[in-house]
């Protein structure tokens, strides 16, 4: 028997979507739950953390009655349609996997797992049943980005030659500051991938939207700038061999060029991107970070004007009522949900940013990891066993 869920593509006359949020932790009330509760055809009816007063928290704020210590009420609840899985990177795989077994679809922040093959596994499993997915790639939902989609499409750029792509972001450069992660008690010596899965995983994304053609190799390397940091499970300073600052390049099928870094401990606004496209009739600088209280800018120049001038952002990009002036992870969550609430309405084949997307994203991760181990070049995507 199928779910309302399972049913929704041969369906698409339902007109409003009761989402369960499973975490409630800073991300999920920054933007998350705000953002469905910003479109009117969404619902969200049950939250569901391990910490019983934080969920609590939430619901009082949010005004959502159902709180539960247990996501599998959620997850079994035949009258939700949405599982949204804002939780520590650790559970993202079994809430999602289990969510998409329940017949619901799934908004997952990244990563979905930490090896692409398994993020391919739950894409196939949603095909399977007919079920829409999406990433938490935040970024690509800001209106300057999806405006800079459109002129790219529309051959601004013309052909793409290099793009230049970066999160800034200092939050950790304080010690003090706790760490969500823990070392790999297994091989500690051995540096872990952390800014460039955590951080570079959204203009990794918009780096393959916009260039176009295939990633045929990668090289580079990560580093470990502060090496002892308080970690907040346990509240000691301890030795963290993390990536803390990367940088990597990238070819692509055509020619086309591309440079990635990342960051936790580069001083500047934060969180905050910049992604430079750069092609034969024209150049494209997005840059998505709070300034003097507005939250992005778009720049472009031509080949026969070259001097960059900024540009106004058409409505059309904006939520109802939406302005660069409002919070960042508002805004631009509340375009990322109200695209995943249309996609699965419709019922069509339309499916942004899904997991076959955030497989992609992942693999490259996985592919500049082995670069650096290697020291060497490495051909994509990654020869298999």
């Amino acid at each position: 028997m199928t779910s309302p869920s399972a049913e929704q593509g041969q369906n698409p006359g339902k007109q409003t979507l009761n989402v369960g949020v499973v975490g409630t932790g800073r991300w999920a009330v920054r933007s998350h739950i705000p953002g469905w509760q910003r479109d009117p055809r969404c619902r969200v009816v049950g939250l569901a953390d391990v910490d019983g007063d934080l969920v609590k928290a939430a619901g009082d704020q949010f005004g959502v009655a159902r709180v539960t210590d247990d996501y599998r009420e959620l997850v079994e609840d035949p009258d939700i349609d949405v599982i949204d899985v804002v939780t520590g990177d650790a559970m993202h795989f079994e809430v999602t996997m289990a969510a998409l077994e329940a017949g619901k679809h799934v908004l997952c922040e990244k990563p979905v797992n930490h090896d692409y093959h398994e993020v391919v596994r739950a894409a196939d499993l949603a095909a399977s049943k007919g079920l829409k997915t999406k990433l938490g790639f935040t970024f690509r939902y800001a209106p300057a980005t999806m405006y800079a989609a459109e002129l790219i499409r529309q051959g601004f750029v013309g052909t793409p030659y290099m793009l230049n792509a970066y999160e800034q972001n200092s939050q950790w450069l304080d010690p003090q500051n706790p760490l969500r992660q823990q070392n790999d008690a297994s091989n500690p010596d051995r540096i872990q991938v952390a800014s460039i899965e955590g951080y570079g995983a959204p203009v990794i994304d918009i780096m393959h939207w916009w260039m176009g053609t295939p990633l045929t190799s990668v090289v580079g390397t990560m580093r470990n700038f502060v090496p002892e940091r308080m970690v907040r499970d346990t509240g000691r300073m301890e030795r963290m061999n993390i990536d803390d600052g990367d940088m990597f390049l990238a070819e692509f099928e055509g020619g086309g060029l591309a440079s990635v870094q990342s960051s936790f401990v580069t001083v500047g606004n934060f969180p905050g991107i910049e992604v430079r496209i750069y092609g034969s009739e024209g150049a494209i600088i997005v840059r998505l970070v709070e300034e003097n209280g507005i939250c992005q800018t778009i720049k472009t120049a031509s080949k026969d004007a070259v001097e960059f001038v900024e540009r106004e952002i058409p409505e059309r990009f904006f939520p109802a009522g939406g302005t660069s002036l409002e919070a960042w992870p508002f805004l631009f969550y509340s375009n990322l949900v109200s695209d995943f609430a249309t996609e699965i309405l419709s019922g069509g084949p339309e499916n942004q940013g899904d997991f076959r997307q955030g497989a992609l994203v992942q693999h490259t991760i996985n592919a500049f990891e082995a670069s650096h181990r290697q020291r060497a070049w490495v051909d994509f995507p990654l020869k298999t066993a």
